[in-house]
């Protein structure tokens, strides 16, 4: 089979053209992740593809037909300002999408412009990379560069080009459009080339196409489950945002918790809080269930018995998650996996009646020294944590799974906000160079670890269209 998503059937992509701009200019580098993709270009050839010379990627950029439910709304997508330029071998021998985000309209642009926003394309850099950092699936940012030219938003902003890095750009959306639009066939061959692409041990099993959703599905719930490990809201799940690889995908009007809040949103456009912090979980097995409802017709010829196999694969989800996030949080506190749930939930109350902030909790708990903060004072914490000193917690495995440094959101809206204002990317890189390094412990800065009181609850983020 071959390995290019270009062989598979036309309705699922169009060509796109590339927008040549005139002065475009390359603000940011990945070095290390061309490194491990072994990348052999040289690094100004983006601003020379930006310009419309194209001497090294493959001449035909397409843009990926999707379909997605949007905050629960079935809607016809794909991609309209992002295009797939190439596909590339890295040193593993792993496919890799090389994809432009914010190059200009294709043809599922929907009257947008197709532009994206130099702010937005660096702080989805910051964002992909420190999740990676934090050894979380994740599309990976291989440039940034601005193109020279404005971007017509609220206000006038500078515009910027993302150059994305994923294992594929599959999503649940992609086969809820095949399913929609395509016949069974054309849905079939999407399958085969995803089972081979990402799943390739499944290839001569039988019940494959049953086996793939369960795939997806443990994929899903280690993701999720990672995002609960570092307090991550994403913003707006929808299934055009569910990656089938299980990677994190799209960082529009996602955040971190500072406060714990178990009901936390960030997005000024989730008004009901379908993406909740405490929501993920729920919504991705809802995505899941739209996501075996595609294979359906593979599964089984017997719609009746596809259904009844697909349900029981899904009612699995609950318990297997539940099974992860207990042993990840008993991991948070370096403590043994059978310690009951209700010493855990205990702790988490405390934090959310007493507003402490998720990530530097664990990091008094690690080194009393660490954190400063006059709410560990209280009777109820300290007792609590008498509790916890009992279990004879194990601080090494402490310190793998619980990082110093996330992308505090004050400081990644400063550094953002200096780059354009100024045009100055000095306070970016540092913190650039700080949550790139997420687990050092020695002498953490205060000025990286901790947050401004309430801030939580005034920030809100955007998804940058």
């Amino acid at each position: 089979m071959s390995i290019s998503y270009k062989t598979l059937p036309a309705i699922l992509f169009q060509e796109a053209e590339l927008n040549p701009v005139s002065e475009p200019s390359l603000i940011l580098y990945n070095t290390s992740l061309a490194q491990d993709l072994g990348c052999t270009f040289d690094q100004n050839v983006f601003t020379e593809l930006l310009v419309g010379n194209n001497i090294v990627f493959d001449p035909k950029p397409i843009a990926q037909a999707y379909s997605g439910h949007q905050f629960g709304h079935y809607n016809i997508l794909g991609d309209g300002r992002a295009m797939l330029i190439d596909e590339i071998k890295d040193k593993n021998g792993l496919i890799n999408d090389i994809q432009l985000k914010g190059s200009g309209a294709t043809p599922y642009a929907r009257r947008g412009d197709g532009k994206a926003t130099l702010s937005a394309m660096l702080r989805e850099y910051a964002y992909s990379e420190a999740m990676h950092a934090l050894h979380i699936p994740t599309t990976r940012s291989l440039a940034v560069l601005s193109t020279g030219e404005p971007v017509y938003r609220e206000k006038v902003h500078m515009g910027g080009v993302l150059v994305r890095i994923a294992e594929s750009h599959i999503r649940v959306g992609t086969f809820e459009f095949a399913r929609q639009k395509g016949n069974l066939e054309e849905l079939k061959e999407l399958t085969d080339y995803t089972i081979n692409r990402h799943y390739a041990y499944l290839e001569k099993e039988a019940d494959k196409y049953l086996k793939f959703l369960n795939e997806v599905m443990l994929r899903q719930i280690d993701l999720i489950v990672n995002w609960c490990r570092v307090g991550f809201v994403h913003g707006v799940m929808n299934t055009d945002n569910m990656s089938i690889a299980g990677q994190t995908i799209d960082y529009g009007p996602c955040a971190f918790l500072n406060t714990y809040n178990a009901s936390a949103v960030f997005s000024k456009i989730d008004e009901q809080g379908r993406y909740a912090f405490n929501q993920q979980s729920p919504i991705a097995l809802w995505n899941l269930t739209r996501f075996a409802e595609t294979l359906l017709p593979l599964i089984d010829e017997n719609i009746e018995s596809a259904v009844q196999k697909a349900t029981q694969v899904l009612e699995n989800f609950r318990a297997q998650f539940d099974q992860k996030y207990h042993e990840m949080m008993c991991g948070k506190l370096g403590i043994n996996h059978n310690t009951p749930h209700a010493f855990i939930a205990e702790f988490l109350n405390w934090m959310q009646q007493n507003e402490a902030d998720y990530t530097n909790t664990f990091l008094k708990l690690f080194d009393n020294e660490l954190i400063n903060d006059e709410i560990y004072d209280d009777p109820t914490f300290i007792t609590w944590q008498k509790k916890w000193e009992s279990l004879r917690p194990n601080k090494a495995l402490m310190q793998k799974v619980n990082p110093v440094y996330i992308p505090r959101n004050h400081l990644i809206e400063e550094a953002l906000l200096e780059v354009e204002n100024q045009g100055d990317l000095t306070r970016f890189n540092s913190l650039l160079a700080v949550i790139q390094n997420p687990y050092i412990y020695s002498n953490p800065s205060a000025a990286f670890i901790m947050a401004p009181k309430g801030f939580d609850k005034l920030h809100q983020t955007h998804c940058n269209t």
